[in-house]
């Protein structure tokens, strides 16, 4: 059976999911998005990637067309309709549609409503065989725009260094900005130093404020495991113990080597697969 996907109000077959040519999330990437894990049917730390949400939307001057309280309900209904289990539910929001192409927003007289578009796709998170094994990452220079705290859909960047990893087998890229890791491509980047200290870099315009990053690091600071929110070099990373990354598609995720190099010795580290454990117990028990 066909999916369903929600564009503007109505639930339709993706074969019927459409938006005008005009709209300013297709011509400017004027718009916002956010993904958010399922897990058994089930939303995971919904709550703080709706808050993200408005925070973005609000950085940008742009109206949501719905309630965060809505937008859960339509979240969880296209779940129910393409009977997912476990996956992710992809959510933009953009400017709208006007009646051509004009960099200013448009005019209020002209009455454009955001366009609010949703749908679904399966991934089995939990089972994944790199959960066990780790994944590689390279490295790249950062070149986004200086306001990476907005999820914006403005993703070139983030496309080219995915397919650079792609290109090298690699699972992931981490940007280097300054000599210092900024995150991912698609992730939050993590360490564990030789004295077993959780290094992630301080939230701030540089970097995506990642959902599974804060909780991660507050299911940590409650287990008494010591925290440094810090830039961090790509040497530094490769002197750690451990490293890894956090992101709603792949939770908890170890890295093994960067650039070619072993981390640690070369496996998932004990550190990592206990924040995995941990992240996955409070994904499940506060799951909506």
């Amino acid at each position: 059976m066909e999916k369903i996907a929600y564009v503007n109000g109505s639930y339709v077959p993706h074969s019927e999911a459409k938006v005008s040519v005009f709209d300013r999330g297709f011509l400017f990437a004027d718009g916002i998005y956010e993904v958010a894990a399922v897990l058994e049917g089930k939303l995971i730390d919904n709550a703080s990637h709706l808050a993200r949400l408005k925070r973005s939307v609000g950085e940008i001057q742009l109206a949501l067309p719905e309630t965060l309280e809505r937008i859960e309900e339509i979240q969880k209904e296209l779940v129910k309709r393409n009977h997912l289990v476990n996956g992710m539910v992809y959510l933009e929001v953009t400017r709208g549609a006007d009646k051509g192409r004009d960099f200013a927003f448009p005019k209020a007289e002209a009455n454009v409503k955001p366009t609010l578009v949703m749908f679904t796709s399966e991934k089995d998170i939990i089972s994944a065989p790199s959960a066990k094994t780790g994944i590689n990452v390279i490295t790249v220079p950062d070149i986004r725009w200086e306001r990476r705290d907005i999820k914006s859909v403005a993703l070139l960047a983030q496309v080219l260094a995915k397919q650079a990893a792609a290109a090298a087998g690699a699972g992931e890229a981490w940007m280097i900005e300054d000599g210092k890791v900024t995150e991912g491509g698609s992730s939050s980047s993590f360490i564990v130093t030789q004295d077993d200290v959780i290094v992630t870099r301080q939230n701030g315009n540089e970097i995506l404020p990642g959902c599974t990053r804060k909780a991660v690091v507050k299911l940590a600071e409650e287990r008494q495991l010591r925290i440094e929110e810090r830039a961090f070099t790509v040497e530094e990373a490769l002197a750690a113990k451990e490293a890894f990354i956090t992101s709603a598609s792949v939770f908890v995720q170890g890295v093994v080597a960067i650039d070619g190099k072993t981390v640690g010795n070369g496996k998932v580290g004990p550190i990592t697969d206990r924040l995995r454990e941990i992240y996955v117990e409070f994904a499940l028990a506060t799951a909506v």
